[in-house]
């Protein structure tokens, strides 16, 4: 039983709890939450993956990210966008991917909308709402991790503000924390970085 603090990994390296659950999480904690995410089409992966999530648990589509790269041209934002009838058929009949029709809508007119933006734009204006790491205490437990923020929910707002969908405050935070906005991994964790 754990209070939520870290705990030792079969390395023996303190890690936070959830990464301890499943094989694939300990190489995603490890080497990718948490850290900074650029550019567009990537920022638009994460943004979309964990649109996707929303509901089941982050295991799942971490097993089926291949399948979706697959199935979403690499999530090159210029190339969903010019998706057809043919390519959303596709898509609901796909096993390699969640086929719940209102994420794969939100998906492809998001790539739409995201494909009129500048070079960039999406990259700015997610990172502008990363909050200051100075005025963020370090969690010791997952209790101390929030599921939405103030910044989160500003996030959140924006982009609906632009049109985008499946973009709540908790899914916004979400993207948050696994590109790097924020630093949610737990005092000890040894994935957490040093303050710059």
């Amino acid at each position: 039983m754990t209070d939520g603090a870290p705990l030792k990994g079969p390395d023996g390296a303190l890690r936070c709890p959830w990464a301890l659950s499943a094989p694939e999480y300990v190489a995603y904690h490890d080497e990718e939450w948490g850290r900074p995410v650029h550019g567009d089409d990537a920022l638009f992966e994460r943004l979309c993956l964990e649109a996707f999530q929303s509901g089941l648990s982050w295991i799942t589509i971490l097993r089926r990210r291949p399948g979706f790269r697959a199935a979403f041209a690499g999530f090159e934002i210029a190339s969903v966008a010019a998706f057809t009838d043919e390519d959303r058929t596709r898509l609901l009949a796909d096993p390699g991917i969640i086929r719940n029709r209102a994420k794969i809508d939100a998906t492809l007119a998001n790539a739409r909308l995201l494909a009129e933006w500048a070079p960039g734009e999406l990259d700015e204006l997610i990172w502008s709402h990363a909050p200051d790491p100075a005025g963020r205490p370090v969690p010791k437990t997952l209790a101390d991790v929030p599921a939405i923020t103030p910044e989160s929910t500003a996030l959140s707002k924006a982009l609906k503000k632009r049109g985008l969908r499946f973009v709540g405050p908790t899914t916004a935070y979400a993207l948050m924390q696994a590109c790097g906005l924020v630093d949610d991994h737990l005092a000890g964790c040894t994935a957490r970085r040093a303050p710059a």
